[in-house]
């Protein structure tokens, strides 16, 4: 992004995987003076301490929401990866393509090969444009019919409703 500092990631330097990048040397800059690498810890610091934005009173169903809590934590096994209260995995959080039930375009791009888990605190300021990363499923039930199949819940389509609630609540 052209900032004056230091950046170190030998995945970049897989010319077959990343042509551009290899050629260009992306996968060792060293700047000097390093402009950048002093002030990453503390904008890091602030990112974590921004809270997600707490859904709008009357934007979803309280008793509803309830129950897909007890289904979140237990039968769906959604905490399984969103593990609260961060709602993500803490440390790494990266999963083939595979493991989650979709292709893996995306993921082919990246260093890893992976997909992160989406925390979802303040999910429900994405409901325009889709869900995960490229937007293929339009709506949260979308999302909860495909880790269904997926994942052979056998969740009924109440429990899905109450699911997306609870979603919508935290």
């Amino acid at each position: 992004m052209g900032g004056q500092g230091t950046f170190f990631d030998p995945r970049l330097n897989d010319a077959a995987k990343f042509p551009i990048a290899a050629a260009a040397g992306f996968g060792d800059v060293r700047n000097k003076p390093d402009r950048i690498s002093s002030k990453l810890a503390p904008l890091h610091l602030y990112q974590l301490s921004l809270a997600a934005p707490r859904p709008r009173q009357g934007s979803f169903r309280f008793a509803a929401a309830q129950r897909g809590k007890a289904l979140f934590a237990g039968r769906a096994q959604c905490a399984r990866c969103h593990v609260p209260p961060l709602f993500t995995e803490p440390g790494w959080n990266m999963h083939t393509p595979e493991e989650i039930g979709i292709d893996s375009f995306q993921a082919d791009r990246s260093p890893d090969e992976r997909y992160r888990t989406a925390p979802l605190k303040g999910l429900w300021t994405h409901t325009k444009g889709g869900f995960y990363h490229d937007g293929r499923f339009p709506t949260l039930r979308a999302v909860l019919d495909h880790y269904d199949a997926h994942f052979s819940l056998g969740l009924s389509a109440q429990e899905k409703a109450d699911l997306a609630e609870y979603l919508k609540s935290i």
